[in-house]
């Protein structure tokens, strides 16, 4: 098995749906010539062409409002948000039509829509530029969210999802494009509402997505040092979500630490704890602990960003609060 990086795992799983279907095709800023932001969609120009990989204006609402248009008309698109702060501009053409309209319809038309944006902090980009806010639309039903961690994980999620009839909101954290992973030759599809178990521990259940999984690595790394054996849960999609992997997990573990990088207020945090609660009670030998970002807009200088944004360290200390 080879190991590339998760941006190449993301411009294989494009190129290779591309081939298979000719009715999906990519659109976006600066994803032709350019070849993408972060070099996702390089060299598809080439392939393909320019009815197929279309550079766009600077008009967010425009691109998925297309998108929406062209998926009822039978395409499958694959739309490119620069970042995501990007879809703040286009919340009513996602929330307002793109989720609801098979609903409306009664399902007498699909919305194969797979739309994908950079997320996430620390490579200070201002506070109108580092967003992790995957709960606000995890909070809007009509809407699959996908969020992979590993380049293995990136390509089989993305190849599922361009073949789904639904919408599906994919993120990429920026900071894990370069990063790189086994990933498997030939035809690779990871279903989606699967979650993977990154590694095995009896003493507590880490539950983490995008980057926050490699920090939770690295929390159970140093936890074992201390004797305590962490297991790290990533959903890979928050919606669907696995319940039934996490159930299983936290019943061993009779603890549970969510770490996200979104804000921790009304975050998916929030919603896996109160599940948990309700349903284990009885069986938690503790609460369960929420790791986040500060409740403050992201930070610009260097120092200040990483201080707002959870690390693993934060992680560990939640651990040693329910388990010492």
């Amino acid at each position: 098995m080879r190991e590339i990086r998760y941006f190449e795992a993301l411009n294989e799983a494009l190129a290779e749906e591309m081939r298979r279907d000719p009715d999906v095709f990519l659109m976006g800023e600066d994803i032709g010539l350019f070849g993408g932001t972060f070099r996702v969609t390089e060299h598809l120009l080439a392939e393909f062409g320019a009815k197929r990989v279309r550079d766009t204006p600077i008009a967010e609402a425009g691109i998925v409002g297309l998108a929406i248009g062209a998926a009822m008309g039978g395409l499958r698109p694959v739309p490119e948000l620069m970042t995501m702060n990007f879809a703040i501009v286009a919340m009513d053409q996602i929330i307002n039509h793109a989720a609801k309209l098979r609903y409306m319809f009664g399902g007498q038309l699909r919305l194969p829509i797979t739309l994908r944006a950079a997320g996430g902090g620390g490579t200070q980009k201002g506070a109108q530029h580092s967003h992790s806010i995957e709960s606000w639309f995890v909070n809007s039903p009509g809407i699959r969210v996908v969020i992979p961690s590993t380049p293995s994980d990136a390509k089989g999620l993305l190849k599922t999802s361009i073949r789904s009839d639904d919408v599906v909101l994919f993120i990429e954290h920026e900071m894990l494009y370069s990063t790189k992973g086994a990933v498997p030759d030939g035809e690779h599809l990871v279903p989606l509402g699967v979650a993977d178990v990154k590694r095995r521990g009896s003493d507590v259940t880490i539950v983490a997505w995008s980057k926050m999984v490699h920090e939770a690595l690295r929390a159970a790394d140093a936890l074992a040092v201390e004797g305590i054996e962490a297991e790290v849960l990533d959903p890979r999609t928050l919606d669907p979500f696995d319940w039934e992997a996490l159930h299983e997990s936290v019943a061993r573990t009779r603890r549970c630490v969510v770490a996200e990088e979104g804000w921790r207020t009304v975050g998916v945090g929030a919603e896996i704890a109160a599940r948990l609660q309700e349903r284990f009670f009885y069986e938690l030998d503790a609460p369960v602990q929420r790791v986040g970002a500060v409740d403050v807009p992201t930070p610009y200088a260097k120092g200040l960003e990483q201080a707002a944004l959870p690390h693993a360290d934060d992680i560990v200390r939640a651990v040693l609060k329910i388990t010492t």
